[in-house]
């Protein structure tokens, strides 16, 4: 096959044409998979960040990409708060209030569970979550917290339906454990891992 490039001749074999193009299909074919490895890479890290948030996500946005991409977006804005870590006095503060709340919660169950979701407002708050919405402040969270997500959300949904619906005395219990939970993430493990260090 004769072709002319740049005022040049150029002569293929039949041989030479077969190569180029395996040559080409090849080149295509590791683009391809490199591409494929690195979304693979890409999800089972935003699976293993996010655990049950990623599925969340999935589910609310309806495709895996724009999913990944509402969360990417939560980690660029959590990036830019200035989140930080309680002072010891702070920790101390907030345990002494979680068990004043928690020593409520037999003769006042209602009011135990909707002084535990301000509690824990209040140390967002503390930790330098801006004050905002249930949902976004849940979205902040679940940055640095995915293993807490599914705890606060069902304890949360107690606390604001207190004022309309009945919940029934399981329901606050299940609730106030799970606010327990959250807590224990977000101040004590914190605590225990600092007091360890200085010891």
């Amino acid at each position: 096959m004769n072709f002319q490039f740049n005022g040049v001749n150029y002569f293929l074999t039949v041989m030479q044409l077969l190569v180029t193009a395996v040559i080409i299909v090849l080149v295509v074919g590791i683009a391809i998979a490199a591409y494929v490895e690195r979304r693979r890479t890409k999800t089972l890290a935003f699976r293993n960040r996010f655990g049950s948030e990623y599925e969340r996500e999935i589910q609310k946005q309806g495709s895996r990409r724009h999913a990944e991409s509402k969360l990417a977006d939560r980690q660029e804005r959590v990036g830019a708060l200035e989140i930080r870590v309680l002072g010891v006095t702070e920790q101390e503060r907030f345990v002494t209030e979680w068990h004043t709340v928690q020593s409520r919660f037999v003769d006042h169950p209602r009011m135990a569970v909707t002084e535990a979701d301000d509690l824990i407002n209040a140390l967002l708050e503390a930790k330098g979550y801006p004050e905002s919405s249930f949902e976004q402040r849940a979205n902040d969270l679940s940055v640095n917290y995915p293993r807490i997500m599914d705890s606060y959300r069902a304890a949360h949904a107690v606390a604001v339906r207190l004022g309309h619906v009945e919940a029934t005395t399981e329901e606050l219990r299940t609730a106030m454990i799970k606010y327990r939970n959250v807590f224990d993430e977000l101040v004590l493990a914190r605590m225990d891992r600092h007091q360890a260090t200085a010891a």
